[in-house]
């Protein structure tokens, strides 16, 4: 599978149309694009595209390619502006962190408010649980993350994302065919929940089955998620994960939203205190661009 494989079919998604993605953005003809669909397609070893009334559509399958390859893209444009940095004078290294997962969602917006800077600075990205990455900003190691508002650790925190709990359960169990789930339904089954490491989502877990009326205890504490989803698949039990979960389900673990008002759980831009990098006070006057004005505070 080559890089060319994936845009073209990102552009193909996007235009909506073979042709029009052929003729006037990747300037090939519409016969070579369908072969490139087509050779991607059996690399793949699934059905990406359909045409339908509306023209071409990504289908089921290709739906979940699609973010995998736009995220494919950005960090491959990344890889690229940090090689022409390199080859460059020394130039300003901003370090930024994601909690594992998250980068697919974030890490094209946070390239976008730093859009006039990527020129003159080296941006580092590491990827990692939320803990250790509290802990990267108070080693100075990180200059931001994107992670839980970790409690034992003194940094700044500014909201960007309420991020609504889901359950995480096997493909095929008595609840996947359900559209939402209630909470009653967690009575007498495996229940797993974040470990004492996790407490962000620990505590909003806990508080979340008090509301409900639920005396359940976790049958297993998880630090992160690959965690959850090995156990979910191997104990057949149900998990209550922040949403972000969906970019990282293996086939064997589907997830179903909450009945009713979900728990939220914060997602933070988190920073030293003591950091005085004049980027990390650029980034964070432009937050609003990165979340919109409803979801700061």
């Amino acid at each position: 599978m080559e890089l060319r494989h994936l845009r073209y079919f990102v552009a193909v998604v996007e235009e909506g149309s073979l042709t029009t993605a052929a003729e006037h953005r990747l300037h090939t003809s519409q016969p070579s694009l369908s072969r490139q669909i087509r050779d991607l397609e059996y690399q793949v070893g699934a059905e990406l595209l359909s045409r339908s009334v509306h023209g071409v559509e990504p289908t089921a399958a290709g739906k979940a390619f699609l973010d995998h390859a736009r995220l494919a893209l950005a960090q491959v444009d990344a890889a690229v502006e940090a090689a022409r940095r390199a080859a460059q004078p020394a130039r300003r290294t901003f370090a930024i962190g994601f909690q594992t997962g998250h980068e697919m969602n974030w890490l094209p917006k946070a390239l976008h408010v730093l859009r006039d800077e990527l020129k003159s600075i080296q941006v580092t990205i590491t990827s990692d649980y939320s803990p250790d990455l509290a802990e990267a900003l108070v080693r100075g190691r990180l200059d931001m993350a994107f992670l839980r508002a970790e409690p034992t650790f003194d940094l700044g925190y500014e909201v960007v994302d309420h991020e609504p709990l889901i359950v995480l359960m096997p493909r095929d169990h008595r609840l996947a065919s359900r559209e939402a789930i209630h909470p009653r339904e967690f009575v007498g089954e495996v229940f797993i929940g974040g470990s004492n490491k996790a407490t962000v989502l620990r505590a909003v877990t806990e508080d979340y089955l008090r509301r409900s009326g639920l005396d359940i205890k976790l049958d297993h504490g998880v630090d992160n998620m690959a965690m959850a989803m090995s156990l979910v698949a191997s104990t057949r039990g149900l998990a209550l994960m922040p949403a972000y979960a969906k970019n990282l389900l293996p086939g064997s673990v589907v997830g179903r939203p909450l009945e009713g008002e979900a728990p939220t759980i914060d997602l933070v831009v988190g920073f030293s205190k003591a950091n005085t990098s004049p980027i990390l006070k650029l980034f964070l006057s432009r937050l609003d661009e990165l979340v919109g004005p409803n979801q700061k505070h």
